[in-house]
C-alpha cells in the first residue's frame, strides 16, 4: 500500500488533487445538509442576504474561493504544502459552485425543482472523473520506468482516449448516468454509445430529424426505461440532493 501510495499519489504530484476531491465532496455534502435544514426551518441556519435584501447564493463565495485556489495554485506550482492548501481552497469553492450548477445553466433559481437535479448529476460526474484520475496509475511524469511498463502506459493512454470518446457520445445521446459509470466501466460506455439516443438529446435532434423510424424507436425505448427505472432514479436523486418542490 505504501509503495502504491508513493508511486501513484505522491510521486506524480496527485496529493493536491486528492485533497481537492475530498474538500469538494465534503463541501457538497455539508452544503446540501445546510440547505435542507434551511428549507425545513430547522437549526440555526438561514439564507444569506445582502444589505439590499437580495439573496446571496453560495456559488458567489464559491467563485471567489475557486479564483483564490486556482490562481494561487498556478502561482505556487504543483508541489509543497502551499499547493495542498490552495487545492483544498479550490475544492471547497468548486463544491459551492457546482452545487448550484443548475442555476448557472438555466439562469434562474431552480435549486429545489426537477431541473435542479442537474447540479447533483454534474457533481457525480466530477467525482467519478477525479476518482478515475486518482485510482489509476499516472501514465506520465514518473521516472525510472522500464520499457515494458512504458508500453503498458502508452496502451492505457490510448484506451483512455477511446473511452473518453465513447463517454462523450453517451453525453451527446442524453445518457448522463451511463456516461458517469462508463468512465469507470468502459464496456458500459461502449453499450451506451451504440444504443439509440434519448429523445430531446443533441444527438437525436440532429441525426434523427430525417429518420422518423429511429426517432419513434428511441421514444418507445425511453418510455419503457422510465417505466422500469424512473421511480428508482428519482429516489436516488432525492437522497443525494433532496426532493424537488413538486414532490414534497
Amino acid at each position: 500500500m505504501g509503495d502504491w501510495w508513493y508511486r501513484n499519489i505522491v510521486e506524480p504530484g496527485k496529493l493536491p488533487l486528492l485533497l481537492a476531491l475530498v474538500a469538494f465532496m465534503v463541501t457538497f455534502a455539508m452544503t446540501r445538509f445546510v440547505t435542507r435544514m434551511i428549507r425545513a426551518g430547522r437549526g440555526p441556519f438561514h439564507d444569506v442576504t445582502s444589505s439590499g435584501g437580495h439573496h446571496v447564493h453560495h456559488m458567489v463565495p464559491g467563485v471567489v474561493l475557486m479564483c483564490v485556489g486556482g490562481f494561487g495554485g498556478v502561482a505556487l506550482g504543483g508541489r509543497g504544502w502551499a499547493a495542498s492548501v490552495t487545492a483544498v481552497v479550490f475544492g471547497i469553492g468548486a463544491g459551492l459552485v457546482l452545487d448550484e450548477f443548475a442555476l448557472i445553466l438555466y439562469l434562474q433559481d431552480v435549486y429545489w425543482s426537477e431541473q435542479g437535479r442537474k447540479s447533483v448529476e454534474i457533481v457525480v460526474v466530477t467525482v467519478a472523473m477525479l476518482t478515475v484520475l486518482l485510482v489509476g496509475f499516472s501514465p506520465l511524469g514518473v521516472n525510472d520506468v522500464g520499457t515494458g511498463e512504458r508500453t503498458g502506459r502508452a496502451d492505457l493512454i490510448t484506451t483512455a482516449i477511446g473511452n473518453f470518446v465513447l463517454v462523450l457520445i453517451c453525453l451527446l445521446k442524453g445518457k448522463r448516468m451511463v456516461a458517469v459509470f462508463g468512465v469507470l466501466v468502459p464496456f458500459l460506455a461502449l453499450v451506451g454509445a451504440l444504443r439509440l439516443a434519448r429523445p430531446g438529446s443533441p444527438w437525436a435532434g440532429r441525426l434523427y430529424r430525417r429518420r422518423p423510424g429511429a426517432a419513434a424507436r428511441a421514444e418507445r425505448r425511453f418510455l419503457r426505461h422510465e417505466a422500469r427505472w424512473g421511480a428508482l432514479r428519482r429516489k436516488a436523486g432525492n437522497v443525494l440532493g433532496g426532493a424537488p418542490s413538486d414532490q414534497c
